[in-house]
């Protein structure tokens, strides 16, 4: 279906040039873009909170899919409603969902339910999208609306949509759009909101909503607040900073009755599962001389595979082992059995030990099986990873490694960790490799 803009020509411009140009008023495209995991940002008309929005909108850098999430305004459709399906006009273009992550998403979770009813006439993702469209034309959505449901609901929505991300592997930003609070003066409103903003900064969902409801705060998207922050310490989020915050009576200039507006981002290096598995399993087994048995297997994990585990420190490497096909039952084992290796039999390295833990770093790669190829002309270092075959002999390298620009420096560097001579005869492989940080 194709979901028509509503509010256009009242939130904010009809007209795509006079849109483009009110948005260009309030952005700053010369902003220092940063990671960011998600954001928070006002949905009121663009005169009163836009520069908020486009202050926040920025600061980041863009990922190909956003998920959006806003409270219902309207009381239509179900309480908890994600679209899987369709396109999103507004004046500057067409969005379309996405609906790989969409469904994804939908599959995982207890809580939400297909249904676009919730989305008709709800403006507060539709006033998110033409400032997306103004830094990015070819941005897909997930959009979700909540209505009345329980805190723990809005948390484990916010868990699942992070297992969804994982899942697939995704870079995404997740954005909760909310106005913070509704008519008081704006002492009181600045004196509730500063409490909320406080809570969301320490990215404690359970004192947001503690504070919003015993303090009666009446911030609209409380919950896809708590389900942003929920997701995003899933997805290792470390910190959150206020990039702005006004009120209405910054516009009208009546301070008697006004809205906050606050605009938030959200910062952390987002972990894959298959990352966090490594981390986890050299943790243990540094400490405690265990060997994790992995959980619950994530799609990504079930599958057979090569896996390599790098370890880095302070940028540098501090150990790295691998397989070259698979010899555990699936990835997750895999993934075990080589950081292990990795963090303690690397000959290269002494083992790690608990003091270097806090500076370590972890990336994992994922090999396809390698095959052969006739000539080095079917290489290309940055797409292929290849294995160097003399005899008994084998050496590997991993694709786009820095410092590595050229097919015939890949193959050197193969030769010498296989102890190659460099007029040997050889057999050459290629293979690829999906790489997790």
């Amino acid at each position: 279906m194709i979901r028509n803009p509503v509010v256009a020509g009242q939130f904010y411009p009809k007209s795509p040039d006079q849109l483009k140009s009110m948005i260009a008023e309030m952005v700053n495209e010369e902003a220092v873009k940063e990671e960011v995991v998600g954001i928070i940002v006002p949905h009121a008309g663009y005169i009163y909170s836009g520069s908020v929005a486009g202050a926040v909108i920025s600061k980041i850098k863009f990922k190909d899919t956003f998920i959006i999430m806003g409270p219902n305004h309207t009381g239509r459709g179900k309480p908890l409603s994600i679209m899987t399906e369709g396109i999103w006009e507004t004046p500057l273009g067409k969005i379309e969902i996405d609906s790989e992550l969409a469904k994804q998403i939908l599959t995982v979770s207890d809580h939400l339910e297909e249904d676009h009813i919730a989305h008709l006439y709800e403006h507060s993702i539709e006033v998110q999208l033409p400032f997306l469209q103004y830094f990015k034309k070819d941005i897909k959505i997930v959009p979700i609306i909540f209505g009345i449901s329980s805190g723990n609901s809005y948390k484990e929505i916010g868990r699942e949509l992070a297992r969804a991300i994982k899942d697939l592997n995704r870079e995404v930003v997740i954005i909760a759009s909310s106005d913070m609070t509704h008519y008081e003066p704006q002492e009181s409103a600045q004196s509730k909101d500063d409490l909320a903003i406080e809570a969301i900064l320490d990215l404690n969902e359970d004192e947001l909503l503690r504070r919003v409801s015993e303090l009666n705060i009446s911030m609209c998207g409380f919950a896809p607040t708590v389900s942003l922050i929920a997701a995003a310490k899933e997805l290792g989020a470390t910190e959150a900073e206020l990039i702005k915050y006004q009120n209405s009576g910054d516009t009208t200039g009546d301070y008697k009755s006004v809205v906050g507006y606050a605009g938030i981002i959200i910062k952390g290096i987002m972990m894959s599962s298959l990352v966090k598995l490594a981390k986890e399993t050299v943790e243990t087994y540094v400490t405690e001389a265990k060997i994790m048995q992995p959980g619950k297997l994530t799609s990504e994990m079930r599958q057979r595979a090569g896996v390599f585990v790098s370890i880095h420190k302070f940028g540098q490497l501090r150990g790295c082992i691998g397989t070259f096909q698979p010899t555990e039952a699936n990835i997750a084992e895999e993934i075990i059995a080589n950081a292990v290796s990795s963090a303690t039999r690397d000959p290269r390295f002494l083992p790690v030990i608990p003091d270097e833990l806090k500076d370590l770093s972890y990336s994992v790669d994922v090999l396809t099986s390698p095959e052969p190829i006739e000539s080095k002309n079917q290489l290309d270092p940055k797409k292929y990873g290849v294995i160097v075959e003399s005899g008994y002999r084998k050496g590997l390298l991993l694709p786009d490694l820095e410092g590595v620009e050229s097919v015939d420096y890949q193959i050197d560097i193969c030769r010498q960790k296989a102890g190659i001579d460099p007029d040997a005869s050889i057999k050459l492989y290629r293979f690829e490799v999906k790489r997790y940080k």
